[in-house]
């Protein structure tokens, strides 16, 4: 018995392709015509706010690549980048720590403790960074904290965790405690991710516990591990909203240019120098840019690039 097959015109193909991509761009032109309103066309304004210069004196004038040439040679520009670079050696190793311990302990329960705890360690990330911050402004508080109730009991005065000799600390435990959960979840995933038959023939080998930790899950999570570190790096050197919580309480502890989105934040609405703020905006996306860049560059054989 004979069988026929129908088959499509191409034209009828071609228009139905083309009708297709019509609904496509229908649906996400919302999404674009927001994303250009929002975030591309500012940035294209700001860019160009920071190739002029404006002053009382001579107005408003073309500079190009003097502002820049200002900005990496300014002292509180670079003093900024410092801080947040030193914050960063600090707060990504700790933050990494935390989250990979959190997550390789629960990798092992199977209980409903496992569930319950990764909630638990998620939980500060699900709060808004302004709240946590002052969240942690009362805590830190030695007249109203609960460090002073609890120093009292022996007698003792509590310490001022606001005081400019133990702000750095005060805020890398905000920073930690804030994004280790989110971290820890992204590690999480990776590892069970990872096929358990690779850890039974490590246990028939005679594999134990930490040499199954340490020698295969955590190297089978290399990519995860450099993206972990990739998102604390971008967010360490855009540091700005703890401090500028933490400002008005800390007493004299947080100048306005203690980092650099501070500097630029203080400049634009402090001091009306908005084309000077665009420059150091863009200045500090540049070091963003090679510093995440040269980071992936470095652990490319971990991302499985040559």
């Amino acid at each position: 018995m004979a069988t026929h097959t129908v088959t499509t015109p191409p034209r009828r193909r071609a228009t139905g392709h083309a009708r297709r991509q019509r609904v496509g761009w229908l649906f996400i032109t919302p999404f674009l015509v927001i994303f250009a309103a929002f975030l591309i066309f500012p940035l294209i304004y700001a860019f160009g706010m920071s190739l002029f210069s404006s002053t009382l004196a001579t107005g408003t004038k073309f500079v190009g690549a003097a502002n820049y040439l200002k900005a990496f040679t300014d002292p509180l520009f670079l003093g900024g980048l410092g801080r947040v670079a030193l914050y960063a050696l600090v707060m990504i190793p700790a933050q990494l720590l935390v989250a990979l311990v959190a997550a390789l302990v629960l990798d092992t329960l199977g209980t409903w403790l496992a569930k319950a705890s990764r909630l638990l360690i998620f939980a500060p990330y699900a709060i808004p960074v302004v709240i946590g911050a002052l969240m942690w402004s009362f805590l830190y508080s030695p007249r109203f904290g609960p460090a002073g109730t609890i120093f009292g009991l022996f007698g003792l005065d509590a310490p001022d965790f606001l005081a400019s000799s133990a702000i750095f600390g005060s805020l890398v435990n905000i920073v930690t405690w804030q994004w280790s959960g989110y971290y820890m979840i992204v590690i999480y995933a990776a590892l069970r991710s990872i096929d358990p038959s690779i850890y039974e023939a490590a246990r028939v080998d005679g594999a134990g516990g930490w040499q199954i930790a340490t020698r295969i899950k955590v190297p089978m999570i290399a990519s995860s591990m450099v993206m972990v570190i990739t998102f604390a790096l971008i967010g360490t050197l855009q540091f700005f909203t703890e401090p500028t919580v933490l400002r008005s309480i800390a007493s004299g502890a947080l100048p306005a240019e203690y980092t650099p989105n501070m500097y630029a934040y203080a400049l634009a609405f402090s001091y009306s120098q908005f084309n000077y703020a665009s420059t150091i905006a863009f200045s500090l996306a540049i070091v963003v840019f090679i510093g995440s860049f040269g980071f992936l560059f470095l652990t490319r054989k971990q991302n499985g690039l040559k």
